[in-house]
């Protein structure tokens, strides 16, 4: 199944206490709790083009699945990452001791994040 489409989050579960976990202050969590959050994905066999809008923020990330690439992470900051394509509906991408998950069924994209004991979850619809 094909990632390509245009996603509006829909609901989002464990948002503060993941972001405080990986180092956001608390200003920045209560600016972005509430923002209207866009993801726009163009996949083309295993390369990936993933535009993120959330409030005037716009991060884009291009990536082929299986290859190391620079990815945008929500502190802001970018890192170094290999993101997994898994039975043709999932991303899987491993830095640290974070784990993202991003599965495609029919038109919900979910996202879920863990770190250590906290997962935050987050649901969007195709537009």
């Amino acid at each position: 199944m094909s990632f390509s489409g245009k996603y509006e989050l829909q609901s989002q579960e464990n948002f503060e206490p993941f972001m405080k976990a990986i180092g956001l202050s608390d200003e920045l969590i209560e600016k972005r709790k509430d923002l209207k959050t866009i993801s726009e994905i163009v996949q083309n066999g295993k390369k990936f083009k993933i535009t993120v809008t959330t409030g005037s923020r716009v991060s884009v990330t291009e990536f082929t699945a299986g290859e190391e690439a620079e990815l945008d992470v929500p502190t802001g900051d970018k890192i170094k990452a290999v993101v997994q394509l898994e039975g043709g509906n999932k991303l899987v991408t491993k830095v640290n001791d974070i784990t993202s998950v991003v599965e495609i069924n029919g038109d919900i994209l979910t996202n879920t994040l863990t770190k250590g004991s906290i997962t935050y979850k987050r649901i969007s619809k195709r537009i």
